[in-house]
C-alpha cells in the first residue's frame, strides 16, 4: 500500500518529501492522483482502439495500437499532472478560477478526445447498421442518377424504341386479324369483312397480299427495332447503367467493414436523429452522458484541487517556493558582485599596463635624445 500510495503521489504531481510529512492531506492526494492515473489508463485504451481501427486489416496492426495507445496515455497523464500541479492555492478563490479556466478548458478538450473513440466501439453495432442503411440509400441515389442521365441523352433513340414497340404491337394485331379474316373469306363465313363465297378467289388473294404487306411491314420494324435495343443496350453498358446494382448484404458487411474513420463518425452523428429528420432523443441522452463522464472525468482532479480548502502542504509548498526564489536572487546577486569585483581587477590591471608602457616609451624617448 505504501508502493501504491506513493506512486499516486506522483501521479497527483506533489512534492513527495514535502507531503510526506502532513498526513491529513495524503488522501487527497492520492484521489487525485488515482484519478490522473485513471484517465490516463482511457486515454490509452482510446488511442489505442483509434490507431487499431485505422491500421485494421494490417499484420501489425496490434503492434501499432499498443504503442500509439502507450504514447497517447503518457501524454495525456503528463498533461494532466502538470495542469493539477500548477495550481497555486496562494491566491484568491477568484484568482484561482481564472488561474484554472485555461486548464479546464484544455481538460475539455482532452476528454473529447478521449471519449470519441470509446464511443464509436460502444456503438459499434448501430453504427454499422448506420452506414449500410446509408450505403444503400446512396447505391438508390447512384442508380436513379445514371437512370436519369442516360434518358436525357439518349431520349431520340428511347422515343424512337418506344414509337416502334408501339407499330409492332399493332401491327401484330392487325395480322391476327387479318389472317382471321383470310380464313373466313377461304372457307366461306359471310361477315361484313367477308364476300361469304368459299374457295381461293379474287377476295382471298386480296387479303392475302394485305396480310403480307403487313408482314413485311412488321418484320421491317422488328429489325429495326433490334437494332435499336441492340445499340441503347450498348449504350447501358458503356454509361454504367447495366453494371451497377443494389449491394447484397454481403457486400453491405464488407462495406461497413473497411469504412473509414470519417463515416464512422458520421454515422455515430446521425444515431441521434429519427428517419424524418426529428431528435432521437434516447440515443442522443446516451451519447452525451458518455461524452459528458469522460469530461467530467478528465476535470475532476482541477475541480478537487479547486474545491479543497488550503491546507499545510500548499503553505508548505509555497514557502519553499519563496526560499528558493530568494536563493536564486542571492546567488544572482552575488555572481554580479563577483563579476564586478574580477572587472574591477581586470580593469586595475590593464591601468597599470598602460601607465607601465607610457613609462616605458618616455624611457625610452629620453634616452634617443641623449644619445642624439
Amino acid at each position: 500500500m505504501k508502493k501504491i500510495t506513493r506512486f499516486f503521489w506522483f501521479c497527483s504531481g506533489a512534492h513527495v518529501d514535502t507531503l510526506r510529512k502532513y498526513p491529513i492531506e495524503h488522501n487527497k492526494y492520492v484521489g487525485i492522483g488515482a484519478t490522473i492515473f485513471f484517465t490516463a489508463v482511457f486515454a490509452a485504451l482510446s488511442g489505442g482502439y483509434a490507431m487499431y481501427f485505422v491500421f485494421s486489416g494490417s499484420a501489425f496492426a496490434v503492434g501499432f495500437a499498443i504503442l500509439f495507445g502507450v504514447l497517447w496515455g503518457t501524454a495525456i497523464f503528463n498533461m494532466d499532472r502538470y495542469i493539477v500541479s500548477s495550481i497555486n492555492k496562494e491566491g484568491s478563490t477568484n484568482q484561482q478560477i481564472l488561474q484554472a479556466t485555461p486548464r479546464i478548458l484544455l481538460a475539455i478538450m482532452i476528454g473529447l478526445v478521449i471519449s470519441r473513440p470509446l464511443e464509436l466501439k460502444i456503438f459499434d453495432k448501430e453504427i454499422r447498421e448506420k452506414l449500410k442503411t446509408a450505403y444503400l440509400k446512396g447505391q438508390h441515389t447512384k442508380i436513379d442518377s445514371l437512370q436519369r442521365t442516360y434518358n436525357q441523352k439518349y431520349a431520340q433513340e428511347l422515343g424512337k424504341e418506344k414509337d416502334l414497340k408501339k407499330e409492332k404491337d399493332s401491327l401484330e394485331r392487325d395480322i391476327n386479324r387479318s389472317r382471321y379474316e383470310l380464313n373466313q373469306e377461304v372457307f366461306g363465313d359471310k361477315t361484313n369483312q367477308t364476300s361469304g363465297i368459299m374457295g381461293y378467289g379474287t377476295y382471298a388473294k386480296r387479303k392475302e397480299e394485305v396480310l403480307k404487306e403487313k408482314q413485311d411491314r412488321l418484320k421491317s420494324v422488328t429489325d429495326n427495332l433490334g437494332q435499336n435495343e441492340d445499340y441503347l443496350s450498348r449504350r447501358k453498358d458503356f454509361e454504367g447503367v447495366t453494371s451497377t446494382r443494389l449491394f447484397t448484404d454481403k457486400q453491405l458487411d464488407s462495406l461497413a467493414n473497411v469504412a473509414g474513420f470519417a463515416d464512422r463518425n458520421w454515422a455515430l452523428g446521425q444515431l441521434s436523429y429519427n428517419v424524418d429528420g426529428s431528435r432521437d432523443l434516447d440515443t442522443y441522452m446516451a451519447m452525451s452522458f458518455i461524452g459528458y463522464l469522460f469530461i467530467l472525468f478528465e476535470c475532476l482532479p482541477v475541480f478537487v484541487k479547486l474545491m479543497s480548502p488550503k491546507g499545510p502542504y500548499d503553505t508548505a509548498i509555497a514557502k519553499i517556493a519563496e526560499a528558493n526564489i530568494h536563493a536564486a536572487e542571492r546567488d544572482k546577486e552575488r555572481d554580479i558582485n563577483v563579476t564586478d569585483k574580477t572587472y574591477d581587477h581586470n580593469l586595475d590591471v590593464d591601468i597599470g599596463r598602460r601607465k607601465q608602457i607610457i613609462s616605458n616609451q618616455s624611457e625610452f624617448d629620453l634616452s634617443r635624445h641623449s644619445y642624439d
